[in-house]
């Protein structure tokens, strides 16, 4: 940094120090809302850029217009924190670059949908920095941190070792969340950097979680001191628990809000052998398929004495095609593998005397582009599930909420994809009564697949009319009045 440039405030707070100091070089910090992740990924990127000529800063945002408000402008934003280093033309900021006295960038940079990834195809990206990180796919994730490298670069200290470099803030919550989840959170502690490179598929980084929380931000409480208790007065407990606290395990945004695993997930268990047994599939290869088998309670009760409602949806095994470790990442099987598991299940299942009725699968495996489509090279005794989302994810809630507090659909502990992903799926930004198709929703397809084929609707209640003269004959006028008659001699 040039000896007269003027004094550039890049304060940080005890925990973002620990983020700006820490030897890792993949982070995620974050949890609670207020915890200061927006200013810290500002510092970095600006302390950086002054730090190492020629370096090449990117900054996300999912949206444009939010990179500009929380990033651009206001009183906390890059305008105001290089103020002086702007009028001293020391930094200039054209419209979405930062370009500093040293041949250093800063470039803001947004990231929509998937194919807006192949915009950057080409980037040498040295320190990477997403904001909110959870509002990203994890296709998205991984395609910008294979942008990040450093070719011919001489990098001084303190900074050798840990560039290139990826930090990311985020709360709970979103699209990503549990992909986020479990990357950088799930069998770790917090603080704990582990090296990647010992995981194949795992980008060979050193990857930390950095918890914040709101009382790791002094500035807030100073500057805001109200702010915790409109955290407070959200409404939902659980968004106050993700919020105010940063639990991951919090799901919010849910599309099934009525998801409650102590009501819904049950022991594992092989259906009797008069009870109706069906299957569902959802393709995919790049992405995860799922094929889930069902069961139909017949209102009898099991063996181990439980007892389910009759007509109830029981999902009682499942096959889910993710590459381990990965969640949203298939493992590429053919159709004809595809057909052979599900055959192989299949004829494990009958050797316990389990019979499948039929399998409803993913109407796009009928779709044939210049050749033999999906259904047929899978060789399954298959029929299109009804894929009219609305109605059936309508079905799937109606199951859910079941009939006087009892569930309609159930779905055992062996199901862990199934019990991972459909409480976690979000309603559509756009399409209320929709689910967000860039989350992980290939097991609630299959759900929802599942409950369309066999529809269910709740008994309707017969209201009895209120017997008036106009609804009765005479002769049940002359009865009933002579047993009016009857009761009052009686009293």
């Amino acid at each position: 940094m040039p000896s007269d440039a003027p004094a550039c405030n890049l304060a940080l707070h005890p925990r973002q120090a620990a983020a700006y100091a820490s030897k890792a070089t993949e982070i995620l910090y974050g949890g609670a809302a207020g915890g200061g992740k927006s200013h810290l990924l500002r510092a970095l990127a600006i302390a950086c850029c002054a730090a190492i000529a020629g370096l090449q800063v990117y900054i996300f945002r999912r949206i444009s217009e939010d990179l500009v408000k929380n990033h651009i402008e206001g009183p906390q934003g890059f305008r105001a924190m290089l103020a002086a280093w702007v009028t001293a033309k020391y930094v200039e900021i054209v419209e979405d670059e930062i370009r500093f006295w040293n041949g250093a960038k800063i470039y803001l940079c947004h990231c929509k949908d998937e194919k807006d990834r192949f915009k950057y195809q080409g980037a040498e990206i040295h320190l990477l920095l997403i904001d909110e990180l959870t509002t990203f796919t994890e296709v998205i994730y991984r395609f910008l941190r294979s942008r990040v490298r450093m070719v011919g670069m001489k990098v001084p200290a303190p900074w050798t070792e840990v560039f290139p470099r990826i930090v990311s803030g985020s709360n709970p919550g979103n699209l990503g969340h549990h992909w986020v989840k479990a990357t950088f959170i799930d069998g770790c502690e917090p603080m704990q950097v582990r090296d990647m490179s010992t995981v194949p598929g795992e980008g060979g980084m050193r990857r930390q979680y950095i918890p914040a929380k709101l009382q790791d931000n002094p500035s807030m409480a100073s500057n805001d001191p109200t702010y915790s208790e409109r955290l407070e007065g959200l409404g939902n407990p659980e968004l106050v628990r993700a919020m105010r606290d940063g639990d991951w395990e919090v799901v919010i945004g849910a599309f099934f809000s009525e998801w409650r695993r102590d009501r819904h997930v049950i022991a594992p268990f092989y259906p009797p052998k008069d009870w109706t047994v069906f299957g569902a599939l959802d393709w995919g290869s790049s992405r995860p398929f799922s094929m889930g088998w069902y069961t139909v309670a017949n209102g009898e009760a099991l063996p181990d004495g439980r007892l389910y409602p009759r007509g109830a949806l029981i999902k009682w095994r499942e096959w889910y095609g993710m590459r381990e470790g990965s969640p949203n990442v298939g493992i590429q099987l053919t159709a004809e593998a595809l057909g052979d598991g599900v055959r192989a299940r299949m004829a494990d299942f009958a050797e316990r005397g389990i019979r499948c009725s039929y399998i409803v699968g993913d109407p796009s495996m009928w779709k044939e582009d210049g050749g033999p489509s999906i259904a047929e090279r899978a060789r399954l005794h298959m029929m299109p599930a009804d894929n009219t989302r609305i109605a059936g994810w309508d079905q799937v809630r109606s199951r859910l909420v079941g009939l006087d507090q009892t569930p309609m659909l159930f779905v055992t502990s062996n199901c862990v994809h199934t019990i991972r992903t459909l409480p976690a799926v979000q309603m559509d930004s756009i399409r209320f009564d929709d689910v967000d198709t860039d989350g992980e929703d290939h097991a609630p397809d299959e759900v929802r697949y599942a409950c369309a084929s066999r529809p269910w609707a709740r008994p309707l209640v017969v209201v009895p009319k209120p017997r008036t003269l106009a609804t009765v004959t005479f002769d049940q006028f002359v009865e009933s009045h002579a047993l009016d008659k009857g009761r009052r001699k009686r009293i």
